[in-house]
Protein backbone atom coordinates (compact mmCIF):
# COMPACT_ATOMS: atom_id res chain seq x y z
CA UNK A 1 0.00 0.00 0.00
CA UNK A 2 1.24 3.48 -0.83
CA UNK A 3 0.05 7.07 -0.86
CA UNK A 4 -1.31 6.57 -4.38
CA UNK A 5 -3.85 4.13 -2.91
CA UNK A 6 -5.21 6.92 -0.65
CA UNK A 7 -7.59 9.22 -2.48
CA UNK A 8 -10.48 11.63 -2.25
CA UNK A 9 -13.82 9.96 -2.91
CA UNK A 10 -16.71 12.13 -4.08
CA UNK A 11 -19.90 10.99 -2.39
CA UNK A 12 -23.34 11.27 -4.02
CA UNK A 13 -25.25 14.52 -3.50
CA UNK A 14 -29.02 14.73 -3.76
CA UNK A 15 -29.69 18.42 -4.31
CA UNK A 16 -32.83 19.87 -2.75
CA UNK A 17 -33.73 23.50 -2.03
CA UNK A 18 -34.60 22.41 1.53
CA UNK A 19 -31.04 21.12 2.04
CA UNK A 20 -28.79 18.62 0.33
CA UNK A 21 -28.40 14.97 1.27
CA UNK A 22 -25.31 12.79 0.94
CA UNK A 23 -25.12 9.09 1.71
CA UNK A 24 -22.48 6.38 2.02
CA UNK A 25 -23.14 2.70 1.41
CA UNK A 26 -20.79 -0.15 2.29
CA UNK A 27 -18.89 -1.63 -0.66
CA UNK A 28 -20.51 0.87 -3.03
CA UNK A 29 -19.04 4.38 -2.88
CA UNK A 30 -16.27 3.11 -0.61
CA UNK A 31 -14.15 -0.05 -1.04
CA UNK A 32 -15.02 -1.69 2.27
CA UNK A 33 -17.91 -2.66 4.54
CA UNK A 34 -18.53 -0.25 7.42
CA UNK A 35 -18.15 -1.88 10.85
CA UNK A 36 -17.60 1.22 12.98
CA UNK A 37 -18.34 4.95 12.88
CA UNK A 38 -16.78 7.52 15.18
CA UNK A 39 -16.28 11.25 15.16
CA UNK A 40 -13.99 13.89 16.61
CA UNK A 41 -15.30 17.26 17.76
CA UNK A 42 -14.40 20.10 20.13
CA UNK A 43 -10.74 19.67 19.12
CA UNK A 44 -8.85 22.59 20.71
CA UNK A 45 -7.03 24.94 18.36
CA UNK A 46 -3.46 23.84 17.69
CA UNK A 47 -4.17 20.23 18.68
CA UNK A 48 -3.28 17.18 16.64
CA UNK A 49 -5.08 13.86 16.44
CA UNK A 50 -4.12 10.58 14.85
CA UNK A 51 -0.41 9.93 15.03
CA UNK A 52 -0.71 6.24 14.21
CA UNK A 53 -1.13 3.66 11.44
CA UNK A 54 -3.27 0.55 11.13
CA UNK A 55 -2.20 -2.93 10.18
CA UNK A 56 -5.42 -3.88 8.38
CA UNK A 57 -8.04 -1.18 8.89
CA UNK A 58 -9.50 0.79 5.97
CA UNK A 59 -11.01 4.22 6.73
CA UNK A 60 -12.91 7.04 5.12
CA UNK A 61 -12.45 10.42 6.82
CA UNK A 62 -15.05 13.14 6.22
CA UNK A 63 -15.11 16.75 7.37
CA UNK A 64 -18.77 16.93 8.40
CA UNK A 65 -18.38 20.55 9.52
CA UNK A 66 -15.49 22.98 9.31
CA UNK A 67 -12.13 21.85 8.03
CA UNK A 68 -8.89 20.11 8.97
CA UNK A 69 -5.81 18.62 7.34
CA UNK A 70 -4.74 14.99 7.15
CA UNK A 71 -1.03 14.28 6.73
CA UNK A 72 -0.43 10.88 5.14
CA UNK A 73 2.93 9.12 5.33
CA UNK A 74 3.82 5.76 3.79
CA UNK A 75 7.37 5.83 5.17
CA UNK A 76 8.87 7.21 1.96
CA UNK A 77 6.57 10.04 0.93
CA UNK A 78 4.23 12.42 2.72
CA UNK A 79 1.10 14.16 1.47
CA UNK A 80 -1.11 16.78 3.16
CA UNK A 81 -4.83 16.70 2.27
CA UNK A 82 -7.20 19.52 3.27
CA UNK A 83 -10.76 18.34 3.96
CA UNK A 84 -13.60 20.87 4.05
CA UNK A 85 -16.53 19.36 2.12
CA UNK A 86 -19.10 17.04 3.70
CA UNK A 87 -19.66 15.32 0.35
CA UNK A 88 -16.03 14.22 0.01
CA UNK A 89 -14.12 11.64 2.00
CA UNK A 90 -10.48 10.71 2.18
CA UNK A 91 -9.95 6.97 1.78
CA UNK A 92 -6.97 5.69 3.77
CA UNK A 93 -5.76 2.15 3.20
CA UNK A 94 -3.86 0.05 5.77
CA UNK A 95 -0.19 0.72 6.59
CA UNK A 96 -0.36 4.50 6.13
CA UNK A 97 0.67 6.71 9.04
CA UNK A 98 -1.79 9.56 9.56
CA UNK A 99 -1.92 12.77 11.55
CA UNK A 100 -4.79 15.25 11.69
CA UNK A 101 -4.19 18.93 12.41
CA UNK A 102 -5.19 22.46 11.46
CA UNK A 103 -8.74 22.02 12.83
CA UNK A 104 -11.03 25.00 12.27
CA UNK A 105 -13.42 26.16 14.98
CA UNK A 106 -16.44 23.87 15.43
CA UNK A 107 -15.09 21.25 13.04
CA UNK A 108 -16.44 17.71 13.12
CA UNK A 109 -14.43 14.83 11.70
CA UNK A 110 -16.37 11.62 11.02
CA UNK A 111 -14.52 8.36 10.36
CA UNK A 112 -16.01 5.25 8.77
CA UNK A 113 -13.93 2.18 9.55
CA UNK A 114 -13.80 -1.35 8.15
CA UNK A 115 -13.39 -3.05 11.55
CA UNK A 116 -14.43 -2.69 15.14
CA UNK A 117 -11.91 -1.17 17.53
CA UNK A 118 -8.91 -3.44 18.07
CA UNK A 119 -5.84 -2.03 19.82
CA UNK A 120 -3.72 -4.81 18.27
CA UNK A 121 -4.36 -3.25 14.82
CA UNK A 122 -2.54 -0.02 15.75
CA UNK A 123 1.04 1.09 15.22
CA UNK A 124 1.42 3.95 17.69
CA UNK A 125 5.23 4.11 17.50
CA UNK A 126 6.58 5.51 14.22
CA UNK A 127 9.84 3.52 14.41
CA UNK A 128 7.88 0.28 14.85
CA UNK A 129 5.67 1.24 11.89
CA UNK A 130 8.76 1.87 9.75
CA UNK A 131 10.28 -1.52 10.68
CA UNK A 132 7.02 -3.28 9.80
CA UNK A 133 6.68 -1.33 6.59
CA UNK A 134 10.20 -1.52 5.19
CA UNK A 135 12.00 -4.11 7.31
Amino acid sequence: MSLTDCRIIDLPIIHDPRGNLTFVESNSQIPFAIERVYYLYDVPGGSERGGHAHRGLHQLIIAMSGSFDVVLDDGKDKKRVHLNRSYQGLYICPMIWRELDNFSSHSVCMVLASNRYDEADYYRDYAEFMRARWG
